[in-house]
């Protein structure tokens, strides 16, 4: 039959979600995370996996990856091809309904230190309690949105950390008018400013030579489609990172900023990351 179309079905065993949390002292608070555990994780007990921080978008949770981003089935899919390698992957919690008070974001600001608890107290629980490959050659960052954003600075801030950045329909910038509308919750002028602060194409036009170098020893991906509302600042990155020279893909499809597009973007970056780790 021409131009018929195959999908790999799984039909050994299957990677497992489990949802955890730990107390946290800098947020004053106990946060949850979600965590995909490769399909061997159980019957290959003295094997240790890459890993993958997966961070999700702005009014959303640990959870949307897993249960809109259909992470699970692509991982099962990709390992069972052979197009992707086995490797835990995980969500924290950094938001929620901001307009119901919770706060969002990835960033330290006034009454949320988040990058503090994620490198302080999230990264080293996760590489403690399960069992990683601790190295930055197979520790990767990737997400949507909020989050792409957030894999980008927190790659840029910390390039020693991560091997590769899969940033997917990004907020890599906020001008003077950007962001959300308050509605008069503080904490989304809050978010809104810390985005500002945090400029992930200011940080690239103003790295000195040192900070090119460390930039250059990072992989970076950015995947926007065409019509998503941060289009333009994701190639306005892309192009940053060009003329200072730091190698980064591109990759611009048909669509917008919604699941349809990270959920197919996934089957892009998991194999992705597989051929960045251990590099």
């Amino acid at each position: 039959m021409e131009n018929a179309q195959y999908v790999i079905i799984p039909t050994g065993a299957r990677s497992r979600i489990v949802v955890d949390s730990l107390p946290s002292k800098i947020l004053g608070e106990t946060r949850t995370y979600t965590i995909l555990l490769p399909r061997n994780y159980e019957v290959n007990t003295g094997k240790r996996y890459p890993i993958v921080y997966l961070l999700h978008g702005i009014m959303d949770t640990n959870e949307g990856w897993y249960k809109n981003g259909h992470v699970k089935t692509v991982m099962d899919r990709l390992v069972e091809s052979g197009e992707a390698e086995e490797m835990i992957v995980v969500t924290p919690n950094a938001g929620g309904n901001i307009y119901a008070g919770v706060w969002n974001g990835y960033f330290n600001m006034p009454g949320w230190n988040y990058e503090d608890f994620f490198f302080q107290e999230f990264l080293p629980h996760i590489e403690s309690k399960y069992r990683v490959i601790a190295d930055r050659s197979h520790r990767a960052i990737g997400g949507l949105s909020m989050g792409g954003g957030g894999s980008t600075v927190y790659a840029q801030r910390h390039p020693g950390m991560f091997c590769a950045v899969y940033a997917m329909s990004a907020l890599m910038m906020l001008d003077a008018n950007g962001g959300l509308p308050s509605h008069g919750q503080e904490k989304m002028d809050i978010f809104n400013n810390s985005v500002r602060e945090h400029s992930a194409i200011d940080f690239v036009r103003r790295a000195d030579d040192k900070q090119k170098e460390a930039l250059r020893t990072i992989r970076w991906f950015v995947d926007c489609g065409d019509d998503d509302v941060l289009f333009d600042v994701d190639i306005e990155f892309y192009q940053a990172m060009r003329n200072a020279g730091i190698p980064c893909q591109l990759r611009v499809r048909d669509g917008g900023h919604d699941w349809e597009y990270w959920h197919t973007a996934f089957y892009t970056a998991l194999p992705y990351f597989s051929r960045n780790f251990g590099k």
